[in-house]
């Protein structure tokens, strides 16, 4: 199958990038786009084909999948005048950005008009994970072509169909998406809390990740990205800002109140209001750190 399968590719950024290598490695015929021609030369030079438009990458292959920042640009990519959804060979979408349920639905209904199937599938393991092969991947649309699609999806990571319905995998993505920064916040703010009155943070994590506190913020981004001061996690500010947004537009259209998400929606917009859109989403810490006025050091920090 992977020698005869011809993939399409949309957003060669930090995520798009591993994962189209991976293709590439896997067997896969691959032909890309993006609007930056510098993230396009390294991968063509490991084999994959470069388009022009999106339109262009969709001439050519039946199935093109799309890593892409916001809701937006993936309709545009989509749906637009130069947009995949007037290719001559594509015969599936697959969204592999986090774009919201409504986002979806829309994706769906335009991709429809042409005979076009939609799969939403947003992924979720960082940029690590996305290199690695280890990402979430979440899905939803038929299950025919979500079983048609697996070997390619497997490449990626664990691929799970959460159902038929368009939406219903990025519903999944942002509610997940809330729970991490949520664990984020949360953590930076109690860790900050122990340093201020005397406790050795690396000591802190050893107890909070032998007992029940523990999170992923707890196992990896806090020590890995905060206590070294890398702050190079690789997820934006402000993208995770928009993500979290979504879950909050959906949940209100559901008439539910997240309470605990509020108060960590509030600090990450606060976050990414003091140190911008660019800035890593473990930077989120700096910004209580400035308020409480000591940092969250670990050992290996002072080794560098």
């Amino acid at each position: 199958m992977t020698t005869q399968m011809h993939l399409g590719f949309v957003g060669i950024g930090r995520m798009g990038a591993p994962m189209v290598e991976r293709l590439l490695n896997a067997g896969f015929k691959v032909t890309i786009h993006d609007r930056q021609p510098a993230a396009l030369k390294a991968l063509q030079a490991k084999g994959a084909d470069i388009a022009a438009s999106p339109r262009a990458v969709a001439d050519v292959a039946a199935t093109v999948l799309v890593s892409l920042p916001t809701p937006d640009i993936v309709l545009a990519v989509a749906l637009g005048d130069d947009g995949l959804v007037h290719g001559k060979a594509v015969r599936t979408v697959v969204d592999l950005s986090t774009s919201g349920s409504q986002a979806a639905r829309s994706l769906a209904e335009g991709l429809a008009k042409r005979g076009i199937e939609s799969i939403d599938c947003p992924v979720s393991g960082g940029v690590t994970g996305a290199g690695k092969g280890t990402l979430a991947l979440m899905v939803s649309g038929p299950s025919a072509r979500f079983e048609a699609l697996r070997e390619v999806l497997a490449v990626l990571g664990k691929p799970v169909h959460v159902g038929e319905k368009p939406g219903m995998a990025q519903t999944m993505k942002v509610i997940n998406n809330l729970i991490s920064v949520t664990a984020l916040s949360v953590t930076s703010e109690l860790m900050l809390m122990g340093v201020k009155a005397g406790l050795d943070p690396d000591v802190m994590l050893q107890i909070i990740n032998a007992g029940s506190g523990r999170t992923n913020a707890s196992e990896d981004k806090i020590p890995r990205f905060v206590l070294t001061r890398r702050f190079d996690f690789g997820f934006a500010l402000g993208l995770s800002a928009k993500d979290v947004r979504l879950c909050h537009e959906e949940s209100e259209q559901l008439g539910m109140r997240l309470r605990v998400g509020e108060a960590a929606r509030l600090l990450l917009n606060d976050a990414r209001d003091k140190f911008g859109d660019d800035a890593d989403l473990t930077e989120i810490i700096r910004y209580v750190e400035e308020e409480a006025g000591v940092e969250v050091r670990g050992k290996a920090a002072g080794e560098k």
